[in-house]
């Protein structure tokens, strides 16, 4: 006899569930602004597997309107998974093709020693706060 379930699934728009039964949600807000010579992305919230989009988006902006220096500026951000490095990642890999700079700031000393560990920090300036980053890429 086939077992069938009292209910069907739902599946919630936007929300992943881990292995561990860990709800993630789309929770991150992506804008984009310019200061001085630097393309600035703001990153607010979470960066997990839904933050490709929009972070891969703001990418395409900037590039198209001409940037060569980008900041990725993670405010108030709380949260970064494994599909979030990895966007990262592919980030930095189209940010060298395309002969630009990357720093990143306002990552917590926790998320500071994970971009060491997997090697981001290679390939992008690690600052405390966007007024150092744009600091640093004025050297």
């Amino acid at each position: 006899m086939l077992y069938r379930p009292p209910h069907p699934p739902v599946a919630a728009p936007n929300v992943l569930v881990q292995g561990n039964g860990e709800m993630l949600e789309d929770e991150l807000t992506v804008s984009t602004r310019q200061r001085d010579d630097v393309a600035i992305i703001d990153l607010v919230g979470d960066v997990t597997t839904f933050a490709e989009e929009k972070i891969n988006s703001a990418y395409q902006e900037v590039t198209a309107q001409g940037a060569k220096q980008i900041l990725l500026n993670f405010r108030q951000n709380d949260y970064i998974n494994s599909a979030g490095i990895a966007i990262l990642i592919g980030i930095v890999t189209e940010v060298n093709r395309n002969n630009q700079k990357l720093a990143v700031s306002g990552l917590s000393q926790h998320f500071q020693k994970i971009f060491r560990m997997v090697g981001l920090a290679q390939y992008a300036d690690i600052y405390q706060d966007e007024d150092e980053a744009v600091a640093g890429f004025a050297k």
